[in-house]
């Protein structure tokens, strides 16, 4: 029982993270509870428990869902997640996570010290501005396909086009959704979604469910100056995290 107890423990801290910012969860989670629940067991327990959250503020806040950036963002993952999902199965992925936290870590740093020293809010992008972002959408989806986490990607994108905090998670929450509803049925058409691995989800859903109620108390309070701080601060740990483990 104790597994499951530190397992819950881990996922009430990360669920609440991502029920403030819209993202983070998983990949926040997957060392910790891949380690005390074995590596199938826990990536899949992880991605069903992202989904019930990501499922829940897609439906409650079904209103501040951005449809254009959605389309948008779902659109060029979809282009990369076949790449992606080809390289998890036929290439060495260590050196390419290295490259990926680096940069992300780079990147975080940058826009850390960019608010903390109050500098302007970059406008959203427009036209061919915004081409390069695209690029890095593509290659969100190429990483989701690989490691399962695309997201610190997509927030460089999302950071910039969805700079109403509501919209941001609202927004994010949906592609979640989206993105792991098709990995779960894989899961069910497969047949790898076992019992055992159902009991220890369904187990660990109060879990969730308590990191939603004290994610939602700490999103409705943080201004938008610091919801950046705190999205930014969540790439940077996840790329420390990448680093680690």
């Amino acid at each position: 029982m104790m597994p499951i107890l530190l397992s819950g423990l881990v996922v009430f801290i990360t669920h609440s993270l991502e029920a403030v910012t819209g993202f983070g969860c998983s990949v926040l989670a997957m060392p910790f509870v891949t380690a005390l629940l074995g590596i199938r067991m826990g990536v899949m327990v992880i991605t069903v428990l992202a989904w019930i959250l990501a499922l829940y503020f897609a439906v409650v806040k079904f209103r501040d869902i951005d449809w254009k950036q959605y389309g948008i963002i779902t659109g060029f993952m979809l282009l990369g997640l076949p790449l992606g999902m080809y390289l998890f199965r036929s290439v060495d992925s260590t050196n390419l996570k290295m490259i990926l936290a680096i940069f992300i870590l780079t990147v975080s740093a940058y826009q850390l010290y960019r608010l903390g020293t109050n500098k302007e809010t970059k406008a959203p992008l427009k036209a061919r501005s915004a081409v390069p972002y695209y690029l890095l959408l593509i290659a969100g989806g190429i990483i989701h396909g690989i490691f399962s986490s695309g997201g610190p990607l997509v927030v460089l994108y999302a950071s910039r086009q969805l700079q109403q905090k509501g919209k941001f998670r609202a927004t994010l929450c949906l592609l979640w959704t989206t993105l792991n509803t098709i990995i779960i049925a894989t899961y069910l058409i497969e047949g790898s979604f076992t019992a055992p691995i159902a009991k220890t989800t369904a187990l660990l859903v109060p879990f969730v469910l308590a990191g939603i109620v004290a994610g939602e108390k700490i999103h409705d309070k943080v201004n938008e100056r610091t919801f950046s701080l705190i999205v930014f601060g969540m790439l940077f740990l996840t790329a420390i995290f990448m680093l680690i483990f």
